[in-house]
């Protein structure tokens, strides 16, 4: 269903300058297909014909914007096996969380559409004081203008989605960098896009290398910055974007707390999922696991248990849970953070096992604060048990991190999870679920070294977009 060559988007049209970079197998490591990787000057040009583009899509109706959108939504929908099929061999992501992605593709576009008809605004009360009196205030929101997105490799389709639906509801042209490792999930966007009638120039999805990509973060031009990756790169991106508004959405050590009320089998199975699905690669996946002393030895053994029956293999067969990592150095990375954790005394109660990039699901507990599976983000499928007494104690655990994207509770408590809500230093808490659930419309963002700003289509046009204000003075007769 691939095909052998994928073109580049410049400036809403196809072209293919060369075939240079190399699409792999995620699995099996054998080259499936070539895409161009666009050179200093390609995404030069891609800037200057998003800057064009800024005024006619500005002008654009909303019920334009809206048709663009819902056009999307139908071709994904029409398309939906293709993209999950690429999606599974370019990522290694098993077939039907291939096909999750693809609905929630489905489903960002469609809200997008829905709230590109949305874009309010406010009259605003003026005569506050006497020196007020008679003026009228309103204000609307406008487009920011040309945009630069650089986009990730763990969820390829609707991380890249989360950037250009927004973008279209509120009509700003972007310039997108896919990751290098999957990018032929956003050039299949590209050419649906390249299927209606936005002006010349509304977009440009153009793979290139990370040294070549230095326009899309330095450029004057670019009035925003949206970078979804690691946090050294991001922040590092920040510190060069200049005067452009930049949004951050970085890296992750989920926690999860189970209270000793939680109904341990349904808590096992969600934090199954949470740890696990998609061999991890998520920066809201499960990793630090922090369970009531009551429960503990109960609940780990049904959560061993649970783990030892995932399936790993190839991602194409339907019975894979566990697919290869992103590349076998990354497998080797965390092999070697087991390794490191178990040689500081921790127990691996089941895993560790690696064959090239496939690394069998893994639980520890009993590892040392300091060692890296718990403290930094293990962005595959490992997880770390530890047991607490006091609920505060577990608040402050959660805490005790550089990152703070989401958490899960699971309490029956309804005191406890409002006061996880007002005290964990985090962007979402999850009461009752794992903290790698997520709705592509709800506020998602973190805190502290997880980035800045929300994704989730409604907040991310707050961030596409500037406040207008007008005042009139009434006429004095």
């Amino acid at each position: 269903m691939l095909k052998k060559n994928y073109p580049l988007y410049l400036a809403s049209r196809p072209q293919t300058p060369n075939f240079d970079l190399a699409v792999t197998n995620k699995f099996s490591g054998e080259v499936v297909a070539h895409v161009p990787l666009a050179d200093t000057a390609s995404i030069d040009s891609a800037i200057a014909a998003a800057v064009a583009a800024a005024a006619p899509m500005a002008e654009m109706p909303s019920h334009k914007r809206e048709a663009v959108l819902l056009h999307c939504v139908r071709r994904f929908e029409e398309r939906k096996d293709e993209l999950a099929h690429a999606l599974c061999i370019e990522a290694g992501k098993p077939i039907k969380d291939s096909r999750g992605e693809v609905s929630r593709l489905i489903d960002t576009f469609k809200v997008a559409a829905g709230e590109a008809t949305r874009m309010v605004g406010e009259v605003m009360p003026m005569d506050i004081s006497a020196r007020a009196e008679g003026y009228r205030g309103m204000w609307k929101r406008v487009p920011i203008g040309p945009c630069s997105f650089i986009s990730p490799f763990n969820f390829p389709l609707n991380l890249a989605a989360h950037k250009i639906a927004p973008a279209l509801a509120v009509g700003c042209p972007f310039v997108l960098k896919p990751a290098s490792l999957t990018p032929i999930g956003a050039l299949i966007i590209g050419e649906i896009l390249a299927e209606t009638d936005l002006p010349e120039g509304a977009f440009s999805i153009l793979p290139c290398s990370r040294d070549g990509a230095e326009l899309f973060t330095t450029d004057d031009r670019l009035k925003l910055l949206s970078f979804t990756g690691s946090p050294d790169v991001g922040w590092a991106l920040k510190a060069k974007a200049g005067k452009k508004k930049t949004v951050l959405e970085l890296g992750g050590n989920a926690a999860v707390i189970i209270d000793a009320d939680t109904d341990i089998p349904a808590a096992v199975e969600r934090v199954v999922f949470g740890a696990f699905y998609q061999s991890g690669q998520s920066c809201i996946g499960v990793q630090r696991i922090i369970v009531h002393e009551a429960i503990y030895d109960v609940f780990r053994d049904a959560l061993v248990t649970a783990t030892q029956k995932l399936i790993s293999g190839d991602p194409l067969e339907e019975t894979t849970f566990i697919g290869p990592m992103i590349t076998e150095k990354e497998a080797q990375r965390l092999e070697a953070w087991i390794a490191s954790a178990k040689k500081a005394g921790a127990n691996v109660l089941c895993g560790g096992q690696r064959q090239g990039p496939v690394l069998a699901a893994t639980l520890l507990e009993n590892v040392p604060a300091g060692e890296s599976i718990v403290c930094e983000e293990a962005f595959g499928p490992v997880a770390v048990l530890s047991k607490f007494s006091s609920f505060d104690a577990a608040l402050a655990t959660v805490n005790d991190s550089a990152f703070g994207l989401q958490a899960g509770i699971f309490t029956r408590d309804i005191h406890k999870a409002m006061k996880a809500w007002d005290h964990l230093e985090v962007g979402g808490v999850v009461i009752g679920d794992v903290p790698s659930w997520r709705v592509d419309h709800m506020p998602y963002g973190g805190v502290k070294d997880s980035g800045l700003g929300r994704e989730g289509i409604r907040f991310a046009m707050e961030d596409m977009t500037e406040i207008r204000l007008l005042v009139i003075r009434d006429s004095r007769e």
